[in-house]
């Protein structure tokens, strides 16, 4: 066997070379394992960073990164089993939406969601806002719920993907987050161990985004097409916008009630349209994955079908029961779990609202007890924001735009005024967003 150093590999790296599957699996087997320390990785992953990585050093990553523990068994469970996973943004809570409504026609979403960091919000944490709701599953927890149900939604596990675990909470600490072959092999690995034949990626881009580019989120989302499409995964990606908050509400239990809105049917009538919209366009291409419809226009036509029945609102009640929670005490919550420390933001102006900054909103919002800096922070379930009106509405000087919940007084009076001034205004109505540029499949 070839003598290999942390070292020698670093270096060969910040030199540009490209390195081979046995250099990488030295590298991350010893570092999970706890003989390769913190700061040779981080300055691997720094190295990384600058010099990027070839298709196929992305995808050896991917496996060894994959292969470092175990990965969830779902055989025995009918199919399709078709996931999506979103890239992160402010607001962004399609998850909650779609594994209901894929379900309802037959599709089985085995989703591992993960918690807010930074300014990005966390899956985990909103469902953990309604009381009693558990996200750390068993695996055969796990597959009864996702073969009773049509979905299941839980947490990475200490045995699952540990790299992955192990480096992400490096790359958050070492300026490395937005590496792409280090995001592909990082969603990738997780995706692949869930056990999801197919999947649907939403890659977003905008001030809310990682990627704040969309000539950047194109490459990310080839390169996670390409690689997934390498380990004979099926995918498509949707580059989306996010650069203001999508729907109406950023915070934990708020989202999962505009959530439950929208399967109530009521999305399109309020400022949850992008949301709706989103989340539809999403939909369709897991119901086209999951061979239930040709393409994406019969698709969306088979998901609209189906909100209409009211069936993935039963299917979201039913999986709460499931996990723990208490679908009737749900229903009694939504309106009234609240913070008790609220606060207004008004127009500044007469006009129009040109934007709203999803990064200025992600970034108060974590003030507010929406998210967290660390991994160890305890978010607050009754935390958030309540946009009165979105990026085109037309206002008047003193309306409301906004109302806010903080944790507590101090962290509201602090957050208030970053708030405001995600506000841009203009006295002419600015041009509509678009919020999906383009799909990108292999």
């Amino acid at each position: 066997m070839k003598f290999m150093r942390a070292v020698d590999i670093i270096a060969a790296k910040r030199d540009g070379r490209e390195l081979s599957r046995e250099e990488i699996a030295f590298l991350i087997g010893g570092y999970v394992a706890g003989e390769i320390p913190d700061y040779q990785v981080s300055a691997w992953a720094m190295a990384v960073f600058f010099k990027g990585m070839s298709p196929g050093e992305t995808a050896a990553l991917t496996d060894v990164m994959l292969k470092s523990g175990a990965a969830m068994d779902l055989s025995g469970i009918a199919g399709p089993l078709v996931d999506k996973h979103s890239t992160g943004g402010v607001g962004d809570k399609t998850s909650l939406i779609l594994a209901p409504l894929a379900a309802s026609l037959g599709i089985r979403d085995p989703m591992m969601s993960g918690r807010a960091l930074g300014h990005t919000g966390g899956t985990l944490d909103k469902l953990e806002a309604i009381p009693g709701y558990r996200t750390n599953l068993s695996v055969s927890e796990f597959r009864e719920f996702l073969a009773r149900d049509g979905f299941a939604m839980t947490g990475q596990t200490k045995g699952i993907v540990p790299a992955d675990r192990l480096l992400y909470a490096l790359r958050d600490v070492t300026g490395t987050v937005e590496s792409i072959p280090l995001i592909t092999a990082s969603i990738l690995s997780k995706k692949a161990a869930e056990g999801a034949e197919a999947l649907v990626l939403d890659v977003k881009y905008g001030s809310g985004a990682f990627m704040k580019d969309p000539v950047d989120g194109e490459k990310l989302a080839r390169s996670l097409v390409n690689t997934a499409s390498a380990m004979g995964k099926r995918i498509i990606a949707l580059l989306t916008d996010m650069d203001e908050p999508l729907g109406s509400m950023v915070g934990n239990f708020l989202e999962v009630e505009e959530c439950f809105d929208c399967l109530e049917g009521k999305g399109r009538q309020t400022s949850s349209r992008d949301l709706m919209e989103v989340t539809l366009e999403l939909a369709a291409r897991m119901v086209v994955l999951g061979g239930k419809a040709p393409e994406a226009v019969a698709g969306r036509r088979l998901c609209e079908e189906a909100l209409a029945s009211g069936k993935p609102r039963e299917l979201f009640l039913a999986n709460i029961k499931s996990q723990g929670g208490n679908p009737e005490q749900f229903l009694e919550m939504r309106g009234k779990y609240r913070s008790p420390h609220c606060a207004e933001i008004k127009a500044a102006e007469d006009g129009y609202i040109s934007r709203i900054d999803a990064w200025r909103i992600g970034h108060a919002g974590v003030g507010l007890g929406v998210g967290r800096n660390r991994t160890e922070d305890p978010v607050s379930p009754t935390a958030g924001v309540q946009f009165h009106h979105k990026g085109g509405d037309g206002v008047k000087k003193g309306e409301p735009v906004m109302t806010v919940w903080g944790k507590d007084e101090a962290s509201l009076a602090a957050a208030l005024p970053a708030l405001a001034a995600a506000v841009e205004y203009s006295k002419t109505p600015p041009a509509k967003r678009r919020l999906i540029l383009k799909e990108v499949t292999s």
